[in-house]
């Protein structure tokens, strides 16, 4: 049993963390030696240094530093990358495309290393998105792919009630592939086999969908 932190998230439109969800990181995250974001958009690095930084500033503004933190994109070596992962203290999977993210992560071997290191595993869109044993890009295709496995948990990030056209896709995959759809400042935790919930989050299962989580 994987007894690691893994957090799911949709996304945060207003650049901070809620406050619940940064008093559980703050409780789970005693070592802050080295913070590792692993973007989603591997090419475009003026981008990945600018995210990087502001969802840095995230931590710090609930007071949780740490030592150092890198990004992982095209411009670095596949054998620093897996060194990073290997020596982080928490590995942070950016938002933006999951197709290529995933495509990064295997170009440079790091699926072994995320799946093999002690630290924390936080993912936030695109990233929560990789982070499951089935990944689903409804964006791209209704057709699940094998994500990093990390849990047994398939995400729908910045979900809206309201998109009727987003729900009738989910609706019908949910007869093959359970569903968890997480509106946007919402989060999913998982350690070993307890998983809580932070926000609004719906379980989308056998066609229908019903709330887990709403404050």
């Amino acid at each position: 049993m994987d007894y690691r932190l893994f957090g799911f998230f949709s996304g945060f439109p207003n650049y901070r963390f809620p406050r619940e969800v940064a008093q559980r990181l703050s409780e789970e995250l005693t070592n802050r030696d080295s913070l590792v974001f692993v973007s989603a958009w591997p090419a475009d690095y003026a981008r990945n240094d600018s995210d990087s930084d502001g969802m840095y500033s995230m931590f710090e503004e609930y007071n949780i530093p740490f030592a150092r933190h890198y990004v992982i994109d095209n411009r670095m070596e596949a054998s620093q990358a897996k060194r990073l992962i290997n020596e982080s203290s928490c590995v942070f999977l950016m938002g933006g495309h999951p197709g290529l993210q995933f495509q990064l992560i295997r170009d440079k071997g790091l699926d072994a290393a995320i799946c093999d290191t002690a630290a924390a595993v936080l993912g936030v869109s695109a990233g929560a998105i990789n982070m499951a044993k089935r990944s689903l890009d409804t964006k791209e295709s209704p057709v699940p792919y094998d994500g990093l496995g990390l849990a047994d948990i398939t995400v729908k990030p910045h979900f809206k009630l309201e998109n009727q056209q987003v729900l009738s896709t989910l609706l019908q995959i949910s007869m093959e592939l359970p569903i968890y759809a997480i509106e946007d400042d919402s989060a999913i935790f998982v350690t070993g086999d307890r998983i809580s919930y932070s926000g609004r989050i719906h379980w989308v299962c056998n066609g229908k969908i019903c709330p887990l989580s709403i404050p």
